[in-house]
């Protein structure tokens, strides 16, 4: 009889390796399905990227008659959502322009093609508040020229003249060459590593539940004449149809799960179905190396039964664990913390991510230790019998006990590691600025700022509002120590716009305000910072303001006491809002700025706010799905050791050993090895997420007392999955003695 026909039979005539096999399938398939999803996110990015691409002025600018088109873009703001406006004008024949896919012609100069979104917002509110901006709609984008379906952008139209100085002459829209989402990218590979190996647990944890008995048949088939590799091909094929039929599973409802991903939103909005077409020379691997994992660890455990089958028909009592394997999670981190001290590219990032699987992976050696050094302590200071049974358990059979926590722990770990890093980056949010959280404004030339401050009075009279745009020069002061920057403005309007408090100082004469002691006599006054400098004056008056920032401001010189013959070369736009009328001042500055982004705390903050709550949303997935799965994983490993010890366990019922007592046990050397060893992953998670952040960032770390949170819900998974315990010893004492 061939391998593979006695491995059907066997599945046919046993419940219990049937269930097993059928558990050990379905944690393939969600482990299959998983990798395929978080491998086929940075290639989304970049089907993203692809359709986007013309959104962004291109990487080399035409020079000579190359240049068909100037491009400016930038970010706008409506009803706290981001727009991407790209502002273009044609400098050749505008029928010779070749246009990307969804872009059916150039606009005109004073037209506009707006997205589907956002021709549907514009249609619902008023011109002043938002239709303005753009000019006249002469078109919708196509959903190949969207980022993701529902994105706002504006592809605006102009003659060359009226570009702005910062536009980018280029050879046609920028097309191909997208790359992939470095901070998706990075992301991906830690779920790889952390969502993976807990499904992977789950797997070992649905074959332990007829590990004893498989390992007697087994040793029996051995012992009866069977050669190695007999035995060895009668696993094989026994694992293969879990393992195989469950990857065909999980590459089965993939598609499904991609189609669930889409409705996740990342950098702004959410994705296309077609977005998460993973190429097969990825995919294909992916679906054979998971179940060959999977057999090869299920060959690999049958070195007992190799090379000792009396030894595993009868169940002896393992040797001891040695303390080297303490050594693992310092030489691990010492990897990790090389390469993270060192990466610089690609690769050096792929290395980080190995070190990272060592320290994952050192759990499965210290664990164990642990696991039973605890139990030594429970069988010297054991006070009641169930103390004792769990701790000879641990001491036993370290291995098998830390399984059910095993999962615990890396969901542990996982949510420690994340939450460091978000909080850590929330703290770095925020808004600092000389201008007031009010206030909009632009950067221009001098030339640029007086039209766009004429044109936005001229539409904001239009609109009926009373607020008014103020140009803001800006020159430097030069003396022996140094040079620093000055704003050209007068005392009521820098009181009005910028973060400082005048303290009365506006009453007299015009003068120079400070924030710092200046001495006139020394100070000289340049257009540029590379210009030669013209005295000061020494008669000027020098008043000192205060800011009411966290920003130190710019010294402020009134243009009544600036010398003659400077000429500030370039200047600030700014205009003061009220929550009432700031789309409408918005809509005005946009109209005149052509193509200039428009600066505001508002746009700062919800560019800030669309990056935190992505991570927000991935931490939460992410702890979700670890916490699900590492608690199927132990409560499957909690019911496997009660099944691995029927006839201990059916001993002891039928001596008279009440339920309740065993059942305290069980909780017992559940809940324990659990308690240390999620305080270990926290920790360990924590110091993981301080490395990582340092790949984005050498501020200071801050610590939330939300870093909690992974080790009381670890506690708590560990506590649920071993109350299945009581359930399974019921079963137990149901059964026939002589069963087993």
């Amino acid at each position: 009889m061939s391998a593979f026909r006695l491995a059907l039979r066997v599945l046919c005539a046993d419940r219990r390796t049937r269930t097993s096999a059928i558990l050990t399938g379905i944690g393939v398939a969600i482990a299959t399905a998983l990798v395929l999803l978080l491998v086929g996110l940075p290639f989304a990015t970049e089907a993203r990227g692809e359709r986007s691409a013309w959104q962004a002025p291109s990487s080399t600018s035409g020079d000579g008659g190359s240049a068909t088109l100037a491009v400016a873009v930038s970010e706008d703001l409506t009803g706290g959502r981001e727009i991407r406006r790209v502002d273009v004008a044609a400098l050749t024949d505008p029928a010779a322009v070749s246009l990307p896919p969804g872009i059916d012609k150039l606009p005109a100069p004073g037209e506009a093609l707006l997205s589907p979104e956002l021709k549907r917002l514009a249609d619902g509110l008023p011109a002043s508040q938002l239709g303005d901006r753009f000019g006249d709609v002469a078109g919708v984008l196509g959903e190949d020229a969207l980022k993701y379906p529902d994105q706002l952008v504006a592809l605006v139209g102009h003659t060359p003249e009226d570009m702005p100085s910062s536009a980018f002459p280029q050879a046609g829209f920028t097309t191909g060459g997208a790359e992939q989402d470095a901070n998706l990218q990075l992301l991906a590979g830690v779920g790889v590593v952390v969502l993976v190996v807990p499904s992977l647990v789950l797997v070992a944890s649905s074959a332990r539940l007829i590990a004893a008995s498989r390992e007697r048949r087994l040793a029996a088939v051995r012992l009866a004449g069977a050669t190695p590799r007999q035995v060895t091909t009668m696993v094989a094929a026994e694992t293969a149809i879990a393992a195989v039929g469950g990857a065909l599973l999980g590459a089965a409802v993939s598609p499904l799960l991609h189609r669930l991903a889409t409705y996740v939103p990342w950098d702004g909005g959410t994705w296309r179905p077609s977005d998460f077409q993973l190429p097969l020379a990825v995919a294909v691997p992916i679906v054979v190396a998971v179940p060959a994992l999977v057999l090869l660890a299920a060959v690999l455990g049958l070195r007992r039964v190799m090379s000792a089958p009396l030894g595993a028909a009868g169940a002896h009592r393992p040797k001891p664990l040695h303390w080297w394997r303490l050594l693992s999670l310092p030489l691990a981190g010492l990897f990790f913390a090389y390469f993270l001290l060192t990466a610089d590219d690609e690769a050096g990032m792929m290395l980080v991510l190995v070190g990272l699987g060592l320290i994952v992976g050192s759990a499965a050696l210290i664990g164990p230790w642990v696991t039973s050094a605890i139990g030594g302590i429970f069988v010297r200071v054991w006070r009641k019998p169930s103390t004792l049974l769990a701790g000879r358990r641990l001491r036993d059979d370290p291995r098998g006990a830390y399984r059910a926590s095993a999962g615990v722990v890396l969901a542990v770990f996982t949510g420690s590691m994340a939450l460091t890093l978000l909080s850590t980056i929330e703290s770095m949010a925020g808004y600092t600025s000389q201008f007031r959280d009010d206030v909009l404004y632009v950067y221009a030339d001098r030339t640029e700022a007086e039209g766009i401050a004429a044109e936005t009075n001229a539409a904001l009279a239009r609109y009926g509002q009373r607020e008014q745009a103020v140009g803001i020069g800006t020159v430097y002061l030069a003396n022996r120590y140094g040079t620093a920057r000055a704003m050209v403005v007068d005392c009521r309007s820098a009181e009005r716009l910028l973060s400082v408090d005048m303290d009365g100082a506006c009453a007299g004469r015009p003068a120079v305000y400070t924030p710092y002691p200046l001495d006139p006599r020394s100070i000289t006054v340049t257009a540029t910072s590379a210009d030669g400098g013209v005295p000061l004056g020494a008669d000027i008056p020098v008043r000192p303001l205060t800011s009411t920032g966290d920003i130190t401001v710019d010294p402020i010189i009134d243009p009544a006491v600036l010398p003659e013959g400077i000429e500030p070369q370039d200047a600030v736009v700014a205009v003061p809002t009220t929550p009432a009328n700031a789309d409408v001042v918005r809509t005005a500055l946009a109209g005149a700025a052509n193509g200039i982004e428009i600066q505001s705390r508002d746009g700062t903050v919800t560019s800030q706010d669309t990056v935190l709550s992505d991570l927000r949303r991935v931490t939460v997935l992410g702890l979700v799905v670890a916490a699900v799965l590492s608690g199927c994983s132990a409560a499957i490993a909690t019911a496997g050791s009660v099944l691995d010890r029927r006839r201990t366990f059916g001993a002891l019922i039928a001596a008279g050993t009440p339920v309740r007592v065993l059942a305290r046990a069980l909780r017992t050397e559940a809940a324990m090895p659990a308690l240390v060893a999620t305080i270990g992953a926290g920790a360990v998670g924590t110091v993981v997420g301080v490395g990582l952040f340092t790949l984005v960032d050498d501020g200071p770390v801050v610590f939330s007392p939300w870093l909690l949170a992974p080790v009381v819900l670890g506690l708590g998974v560990a506590m649920i999955a071993a109350s299945v315990c009581t359930p399974a010893l019921k079963r137990v004492r149901s059964e026939p003695l002589a069963d087993e």
